[in-house]
């Protein structure tokens, strides 16, 4: 891998899209939580079930984007494909290729792996509720995070074989 392809994977998509995501979840968070003084742990509106929301959409919708706009990049020559193939890497040959089965693919994936972990360890800590503002900062944080180590992972994909499918479903 180029240093171009190491800055492109982690500054352009992984300090990009934990800020990104930071600034949209805090966004999402202030509106879908607005009127709650408290938010608790679990119900139906709650940190764990925010939680698994964001753990398997903020995968699905990044693959979404960040697929067809780095095939564009590829397309456009600001960015050389990496050229592996599923055969010198295996871990391709069980990706699907065609961007929405691999978008639903990584937000189950994510989701099985990142949040019973998150929940456990908010457990863990006795966080039983947290005031808005907190719940506001922790969401924000947790998809800054969660955004900063998906979307390069998603890019990498992307730019793997080369154009793939150009981003359609």
């Amino acid at each position: 891998m180029s240093p171009a392809h190491r800055r492109y994977l982690l500054i352009e998509q992984g300090v990009g899209g934990g800020v990104v995501n930071f600034v949209l979840n805090l966004g999402i968070a202030a509106l879908l939580f607005r009127g709650l003084a408290t938010v608790p742990l679990w119900g139906q509106q709650s940190i764990a079930g925010d939680t698994i929301g964001t753990t398997f959409l903020l995968p699905l919708i990044t693959c979404l984007i960040v697929t067809p706009l780095a095939q564009r990049q590829l397309r456009a020559g600001s960015l050389a494909a990496l050229g592996w193939t599923r055969s010198s890497h295996p871990v391709l040959g069980w990706l699907p290729r065609r961007t929405f089965p691999r978008a639903l693919a990584f937000g189950v994936i994510t989701t099985v792996l990142a949040a019973p972990v998150s929940i456990w360890a908010l457990g863990a800590l006795d966080v039983d509720t947290l005031s808005f503002e907190r719940f506001l900062l922790f969401k924000a944080a947790y998809a800054a995070v969660l955004g900063a180590v998906v979307t390069p992972v998603v890019a990498l994909w992307a730019i793997a074989e080369g154009e793939g499918d150009g981003g359609r479903g």
